[in-house]
């Protein structure tokens, strides 16, 4: 054994991280072991306080620490309308444009059946439910151009078809690599305006 058991432990849930590997692990923890412990501390301290507080809003799924989120309390927001995103990096990025004024629904990721994330996984039927309740006029897909956000965006225009709600998409395809979170303000903003609708009775 290269490493202490703790040590081991340390690396191996250091890699549950994504875009880390062995060796990013292993250097991430040596360093917070040797020569930063109270760095390790803090975010130690930090995490399990984030685990405690943090939950999903049970009405859009985003990350809140308060009962409901902000923007599902807020009279001022457009109730009949809700911007799909895969996750809550892509909602700030949108509500930072400060030009949305609709509602969310966060997915927490995309279609994605090799890595056992099914719509149950997406709370897509949550948003069937939604649609129904409080009669959403129109559901604007913000997600990449990537082929599992395509098939995402198929999969739950099939469960809306038959409610009277207009679907429309974000022209993402505009943004570098697609990608919302690294996108220049004014870039979302107009990939936001380009949208096109998808006429989901004719699919």
């Amino acid at each position: 054994m290269a490493y202490t058991p703790a040590t081991e432990e340390l690396i191996r849930a250091l890699q549950l991280l994504p875009g880390i590997g062995t060796r990013s692990a292993t250097r991430m923890a040596l360093y917070l072991l040797e020569r930063d412990t109270d760095s390790a501390r803090q975010l130690s301290h930090s995490l399990a306080d984030a685990l405690e507080k943090v939950h999903r809003c049970p009405s859009c799924r985003t990350l809140t620490e308060l009962p409901v989120c902000p923007v599902c309390e807020s009279t001022d927001r457009n109730t009949k309308l809700v911007c799909v995103v895969a996750n809550d990096a892509d909602r700030s990025a949108i509500e930072m444009s400060n030009r949305f004024t609709g509602r969310y629904f966060v997915l927490h990721g995309v279609l994605s059946p090799m890595d056992a994330v099914g719509p149950e996984q997406l709370g897509v039927f949550d948003l069937v439910d939604k649609v129904k309740a409080e009669s959403i006029e129109e559901i604007m897909f913000v997600l990449d151009d990537q082929m599992e956000s395509e098939a995402t965006i198929y999969y739950i225009t099939e469960q809306l078809k038959g409610l009277n709600v207009k679907c429309s998409r974000a022209m993402v395809a505009h943004l570098k690599n697609g990608s919302l979170d690294q996108a220049e303000s004014r870039h979302l903003v107009s990939a936001i305006e380009h949208k096109r609708e998808i006429n989901i009775e004719q699919k």
